[in-house]
């Protein structure tokens, strides 16, 4: 019993761990290991946020889809964490209603 507890814990010790991934609506399969990512628990529209500050390349999660979004300013990303809304920060400063605000297909995409 003890050898075969011994065993196990040596596995998941030394088991390779891959990082995570998500599919990008227009994109495909992002690898996150790059990424700061967070659950979003405080809005209702926003479900999870990750972020390449190297790249300025946000994805973010909406109703288990993801999005991306490129060049994004440093002050716009943190504007982002710390406002009371969310949702209507995004709407208003990210995705918002310029032509190409941050869309990635009329700006530069991240390495990834």
């Amino acid at each position: 019993m003890i050898r075969a507890a011994t065993s196990l814990i040596l596995y998941l010790l030394t088991a390779p761990f891959g990082s995570e991934t998500v599919d990008v609506r227009d994109r495909g399969a992002v690898d996150l290991k790059t990424f700061e990512c967070r659950d979003i628990n405080r809005s209702s529209l926003i479900q999870r946020v990750c972020h390449d500050h190297a790249q300025r390349y946000l994805i973010v999660g909406i109703s288990g889809s993801y999005d991306d979004y490129c060049e994004l300013p440093q002050q716009t990303f943190d504007g982002f964490m710390t406002v009371p809304s969310m949702g209507q920060f995004f709407k208003a400063h990210t995705r918002g209603s310029e032509p190409d605000h941050y869309d990635c297909r009329t700006r530069r995409r991240a390495n990834h």
